[in-house]
């Protein structure tokens, strides 16, 4: 029996205060308040389509903007991923998702390497959705990126309305994230020629 892949990181600074706990072998559970309800909604469909149960408590200082927040919303779960990943050793590593959400379609390919990268390429027309700003969307992966050690490439193949665009980012992360946390049984050890990740 495999042992439960679980990470929590509770995160307090000047400008935030935030709480991730992800259990990677669960079955889309969820728990989120972030007090930005749009990333509340896309954390959501993070948990339900990784089918890894989420919790994400987050305050922050909403009344400067919702970039602190959503930034270090995405370094805890980064955190929380590579915690929950511990050796990696039989999983499969790599994931690749292409989502359609109505008019939009999504590719995204991700490496739990151990090299952090994001590649992001998406064109978002509305400059807010409710009080998140989209910008803050590439911060959040690239938070994610850089503290899970995870190489991620985005791209938004088309796309005209902003929520269905972002929707399927986060969907089709969700997606491509499910498979690479999966193992591989014919993988005793780490699936790398150098032997660790």
């Amino acid at each position: 029996m495999m042992e439960s892949r679980i990470g929590e990181i509770a995160r307090k600074t000047g400008e935030t205060e935030v709480l991730v706990q992800i259990e990677l072998d669960g079955t889309g559970v969820y728990q989120i308040d972030t007090e930005i309800p749009f990333l509340s909604h896309m954390l959501t469909l993070l948990s339900v389509h990784s089918l890894c149960n989420l919790k994400v408590i987050a305050r922050g200082d909403l009344k400067v903007d919702d970039h602190h927040s959503t930034e270090d919303i995405g370094i805890s779960l980064g955190q929380a991923l590579q915690l929950a990943l511990g050796d990696k050793k039989g999983i499969k590593r790599y994931g690749e998702a292409t989502i359609p959400m109505d008019e939009a379609l999504v590719r995204v390919v991700l490496d739990l390497s151990g090299r952090s990268h994001l590649i992001y390429n998406a064109d978002i027309q509305r400059e807010m959705i409710g009080n998140l700003a989209t910008e803050n969307i590439k911060e959040f992966f690239q938070a994610v990126a850089n503290n899970a050690g995870m190489n991620i490439h985005i791209d938004l193949l088309r796309g005209d309305n902003s929520h269905h665009c972002i929707e399927g980012i986060f969907k089709a992360f969700a997606r491509a994230l499910k498979i690479a946390l999966e193992y591989e049984p014919r993988v005793e050890g780490i699936w790398s020629s150098k032997g660790n990740l």
